[in-house]
Order: structure tokens, then C-alpha cells, then sequence
């Protein structure tokens, strides 16, 4: 999962507002169930002391309708520069939250948004083509964009003869010259956009000739969907079905791809490690390529979050990762288990100590690592963390299998 959009909270000095919210407006009230649902969340943010400028933030984002239909969360996070995060989810939390807290609560918005996928819909026909993003689950995220293609003889002829053949002819080519220009137009808009997949549909003979000629990028990216096109006659409902069963198989190759190679870079003894310190030397490098983490992880973190009785001072994340706490500096790569580790860098102003997973995340989002989570048993994850690599040298952590009993264990030679 790519984890750019929290990059606005890196750097941002605390404390943070965090707010996950159901945003789905009921048939009856609309838009002013989600408001009611806000102000139960401002007064409980009131009780945690946050400053009304940054509720008053909060509350202009959250009136603002997201206009996606059907169930659906949020998760905002502000502090004093206003609004660095608001995010629609997949599914509205069981219960709707808001904790004022030294650093932004970010695991169980991780988690949330780990069921997002930034998905292109394209609709094609054989004069040119539709675009627009759509949510999780198929439904159209933006506005629908229309591209026709430079050929406007896509029609063929019912006479006979000669002036049959020549019109046949002129028509498969314009088909061909519109599928062509609508494959550049996918592969610019991949190349700006970088969506994680693009749903094609429509037409079944336009399809057909416009993967034939998308970029290398662009037709790694590309995923057929039957039912949707341009024209009347599109049946929305089953479209929509065809493309949330589309995104839940992307979703499901998107954590495997990070696991295999994460098993696989472990099995080697290169590429891969766990447990918290090798991890922090690794962010402290800018060797992470993935940051794996146990999805129990996260749900712990929600369970605090959610736990009845949350006021004054707000929830407790110290017990998280069993309590562990780490040392950042003013640049997010200066992540560190010790104060005096820093410190031996030359790094003295700005020091900080904040629990584990923050400060995992706040380096992972800097060097634009990944993040996967793992569910239980899936993988081999000492502390439940562990990363893939872009690259290892001599300096780099290095784990190897106990090797004479059967136990599985794991352990980190020296360096």
C-alpha cells in the first residue's frame, strides 16, 4: 500500500487531532447524520483539551459533503497548520473517534486505508474514451472525463462493391489510429497519476486494440472489466460489482507480492528483517522498501483508540509494539532506539521520544517505503515488524535461521 498521503504530516510539529468518522448520510436526515456524529466527536476532542481553531478546522472539512454514496468512512487528522489529512475509507468505523495526542494516531488509519486502492477507470469505444477514478468498491470517485480520438470515420456501410470495401477499410483504420491516441492518453495519465491499476472496459474489439498499444507501465497496470462502456445501455450496479471484485483481487496479489518477497528475502538471509532495532536501522538508512506489520498491531492500536472511557489526556498508545518507545530528530530519517544514539550522530536539537509504531511510520512515510500488513501467521515477524530492502551492504542487519533445533527461531548476527 503506498502511504504518500500522510506525507503532509512529516515534519508538522504535535500534537495532532485524529478523527475516524462514519460518513455515510442516511436516506432520511443525509448529510446531518454525519454532522451529528462530528459533534459527539468534537466534544469528546473539547475533553481532551484540543484548541478550538483546530476543531473549527476539523469540523469545516467534515461538513463538506464527500458525495460518495453507499457506507463509507473518514479519517482527518489537524493540528495547528490546519488540515493535513482527510481521507475516505472503504468501511465507516464500528465507532467514531477523535483523540488529541502528541503525534497523529496512524495505525488504524493505515490499516483503513489499507482496503483503498487508487484505481483508473477507463471506458473505451472505437471514436475514443471515458475516465475517471473510482473508490473502492467501483463507485465513481471524481469527475468523468471525456477523450475522442483524432478519426471520426468509425462506421461502416451497408452498400456493396468497391465503396464497401473502401469504407470497411477507412473504418478499421480510424478504429486502430483511436485506439492508438486513447493508449497514449492512458499511458501519460499513468505516467503523471501513477495509479496502482487501470480497469479498462467497453467496447470488447476497442479494448482489445488499445492493450495492444499501451506502454510497457501502463499495460502492467491494466486490468480488463466486463460490463461498463460509454454508451446508454450500461447496466451501473453490475459494473460496479465487476470492478469491487476486480480491486479485492488486485488488493489480495498487492499484500501477497510484499509477503512472498519478504518470505523469500528471509529465507536468503538478505533483503529482509524483523524485530524493532534492525527495523529502525534500516529507516535510519533508507533501505526500507516495504514496512511489514503485524495486522494485530493494528488492531491493538484500534482497540485503544475505541476503549470506553477515552477523556481527559485522551487514549494511551504507550503499550503498543510491548511498550516500546523510540528516539526521531528533527530530520525523518533520524530515527534511533536511544537518545545517545542520535546523539553520537551530532544530532542534538529536536530530539523527541514517541512510541514505536509512530515513529516507525513517520520514517517509513519519509523515505516513500510501502506498507503491508500481515496478517496472523502469515509471515515470520519478530516484535510484529519487519521490512524488505532496496538494497543490503556489509552494514546491514542480518538475520539466519537457528539452524540445529526445530523451534524456527530466529536471531541477528553481529554487525
Amino acid at each position: 500500500m503506498k502511504i504518500d498521503w500522510l506525507k503532509p504530516l512529516v515534519g508538522r510539529p504535535g500534537p495532532f487531532a485524529t478523527v475516524y468518522l462514519d460518513a455515510t448520510p442516511s436516506a432520511e436526515a443525509g448529510d446531518r447524520d454525519v454532522a451529528n456524529r462530528w459533534r459527539a466527536v468534537r466534544r469528546s476532542l473539547e475533553r481532551q483539551s484540543a484548541p478550538t481553531r483546530v476543531l473549527d478546522d476539523l469540523e469545516a472539512a467534515v461538513l463538506r459533503p464527500t458525495r460518495v454514496a453507499g457506507a463509507h468512512g473518514r479519517v482527518l487528522i489537524a493540528g495547528d497548520g490546519g488540515v493535513a489529512v482527510d481521507r475516505v475509507l472503504r468501511n465507516p468505523p464500528a465507532v467514531a473517534t477523535g483523540v488529541w495526542l502528541p503525534v497523529p494516531a496512524l495505525l488504524q488509519a493505515a490499516l483503513a486505508a489499507d482496503e483503498t486502492v487508487d484505481a483508473l477507470c477507463v471506458a473505451v469505444d472505437r471514436s475514443g474514451a471515458d475516465f475517471w477514478p473510482c473508490d473502492a468498491v467501483g463507485r465513481p470517485g471524481g469527475a468523468r472525463e471525456t477523450f475522442e480520438g483524432p478519426n471520426d470515420e468509425v462506421s461502416k456501410t451497408s452498400s456493396t462493391g468497391t465503396k464497401r470495401a473502401i469504407i470497411e477499410s477507412r473504418a478499421e483504420d480510424s478504429w486502430k489510429r483511436n485506439a492508438a491516441a486513447v493508449a497514449a492518453e492512458i499511458d501519460r495519465r499513468v505516467a503523471e497519476g501513477r495509479p496502482e491499476v487501470v480497469l479498462l472496459t467497453g467496447d470488447v474489439r476497442a479494448v482489445n486494440l488499445v492493450r495492444a498499444e499501451l506502454g510497457q507501465d501502463a499495460a502492467r497496470r491494466t486490468v480488463e472489466v466486463s460490463g461498463g462502456g460509454r454508451g446508454p445501455g450500461v447496466r451501473a450496479d453490475t459494473f460496479e460489482a465487476n470492478v469491487e471484485d476486480a480491486l479485492d483481487s488486485y488488493r489480495e496479489r498487492r499484500r501477497e507480492v510484499v509477503l512472498a518477497e519478504y518470505r523469500q528475502d528471509q529465507g536468503r538471509e538478505e533483503g529482509a528483517v524483523s524485530s524493532v532495532d534492525d527495523v529502525v536501522a534500516v529507516l535510519s538508512r533508507g533501505q526500507v522498501k516495504a514496512l511489514v506489520l503485524s495486522e494485530q498491531l493494528a488492531l491493538d492500536a484500534a482497540a485503544v483508540l475505541t476503549a470506553p472511557g477515552n477523556g481527559v489526556g485522551g487514549p494511551d498508545l504507550t503499550g503498543l509494539l510491548g511498550g516500546r518507545t523510540l528516539w526521531i530528530g528533527p530530520d525523518p530519517m533520524h530515527v534511533a532506539t536511544s537518545r545517545a544514539d542520535l546523539e553520537d550522530l551530532g544530532v542534538t536539537d529536536g530530539l523527541e521520544e514517541m512510541p514505536a509504531p509512530s515513529a516507525l511510520l513517520r520514517a517509513a512515510i519519509a523515505q516513500d517505503a510501502a506498507l503491508t500488513f500481515a496478517p496472523e501467521g502469515s509471515v515470520d515477524l519478530m516484535d510484529g515488524v519487519g521490512a524488505t530492502l532496496r538494497w543490503h551492504d556489509d552494514g546491514t542487519p542480518k538475520e539466519v535461521a537457528a539452524t540445529m533445533s526445530g523451534d524456527g527461531d530466529r536471531f541477528t548476527t553481529p554487525r
